[in-house]
């Protein structure tokens, strides 16, 4: 599997995006990925699912950006979709959190899954700052050029985009979400939902519901959050 960041991208990102690719900072990740590859490196999740959270839902269908740091570093979890894992695969302590404010929030039943694509499929992007990472490597791939690539999506969908939902839940998502324009654009905020921080105020924030409100009032298709 060819691990540098093609351009598989669906085509109004790729019209929006496409410049990113001419750029330095991407030919020097591009470089980065083949060399580790070489090296042996088990790199997560595969090259073609870098860009799987922009391919699953146009730029002009998104409602809500679900914005995390990194991709899941065990065997099998990441395929591209923030704190989503694939099918059958057990779920991670920050999403069992996730599920619990989901139930508190909306009384949904805890979903047995973490499969997330049936919430990318209804415009929720699930957008990591870095979109590879090293088997057992936490962070990994940080500051090699991912930052800035995904810095331009979420400043595309800033400018060019409308009633949006931010969710930023802990301080680096907060930090990567600064710019976002608050009088454009609906931006929550809570803790991390990782057992670390989750029970500091994650659990309560009722995110969900606040998001539903909003994209009712401005005229948009609730999201359905039910995955069972």
């Amino acid at each position: 599997m060819n691990q540098s960041p093609d351009i598989r991208l669906e085509d109004t990102w790729k019209e929006k995006l496409l410049p990113e690719f001419q750029k330095n900072y991407m030919k020097n990740l591009k470089s980065f990925l083949k060399e580790r590859k070489s090296a042996g490196a088990v790199i997560f999740p595969k090259g073609s699912e870098y860009f799987s959270a922009l391919n699953a839902t146009t730029f002009e269908n998104v409602k809500v950006v679900i914005l995390g740091q990194d991709p899941y570093h065990g065997p099998g979890q990441a395929h591209g979709l923030s704190f989503s894992v694939k099918p059958g695969v057990p779920l991670p302590p920050s999403l069992k959190n996730i599920y619990k404010e989901l139930h508190g929030d909306l009384g949904l039943p805890l979903p047995k899954t973490g499969y997330l694509k049936p919430w990318a499929d209804q415009g929720v992007l699930l957008l990591n700052a870095t979109l590879s990472v090293e088997q057992g490597q936490a962070g990994s791939h940080q500051g090699k050029g991912w930052e800035e690539f995904t810095d331009e999506v979420i400043r595309q969908l800033n400018e060019h985009g409308e009633h949006i939902v931010f969710l930023l839940w802990g301080s680096y998502a907060q930090k990567k979400g600064a710019g976002i324009d608050p009088k454009k654009h609906l931006v929550l905020k809570a803790p991390h939902p990782s057992p670390l921080s989750a029970h500091r105020g994650f659990l309560g924030c009722k995110h969900f519901s606040k998001t539903n409100e909003y994209l009712r009032a401005h005229g948009k298709e609730p999201i359905d959050w039910s995955l069972n």
